[in-house]
């Protein structure tokens, strides 16, 4: 699943979003990686060696950067994203119990699985006292369980069904 957001993949779309980036930075990979991943919602393989020969580095260096940053990715998003904080203020309050009740609800339900895709951590969001915190479809949750959480997917569905 992919959001309509996001335009599919297009060589020359990622080279005119990666030119004035590289005319205006020293030392770029970063923002051409992110700009590339901003577009179209991940940084396809392509992008990355088109990235290093446009910044004058060598596809190693673009992919160790590439590889560094883990919010970066190199498969489309899926439609809704759900990402649970693994933080330690996070896990002391209720974290890693709703990390595993997450899971058992994606495992129960083929559909909320496949939309919200596999369990990506992140690590603090700036929301511990609201702990634990998450993001779904980019939008910040505090408090969040399991319910909240399915709420706040069928919104962001909906919403991306509207689009």
């Amino acid at each position: 699943m992919n959001h309509s957001r996001y335009p599919e993949w297009r060589a020359e779309a990622a080279e005119a979003l990666i030119a004035p980036i590289v005319a205006a930075e020293p030392g770029p990979v970063l923002l051409c990686l992110q700009a590339v991943q901003a577009h179209f919602g991940y940084v396809p393989g392509d992008a990355v060696g088109m990235i290093a020969k446009a910044c004058n580095v060598s596809r190693a260096d673009a992919h160790g950067v590439f590889t560094f940053y883990a919010d970066l990715r190199d498969t489309p998003p899926p439609a809704v994203p759900v990402r649970l904080c693994a933080a330690e203020a996070c896990q002391a309050v209720g974290g890693r119990e709703l990390k595993t009740e997450w899971a058992t609800a994606c495992g129960d339900d083929a559909v909320l699985a496949a939309l919200t895709g596999v369990d990506e951590p992140i690590f603090c969001l700036g929301n511990c006292a609201l702990g634990p915190a998450a993001l779904v479809d980019g939008e910040l949750m505090g408090c969040a369980d399991v319910a909240r959480l399915k709420a706040a997917v069928t919104q962001a569905q909906t919403a991306g069904e509207a689009l």
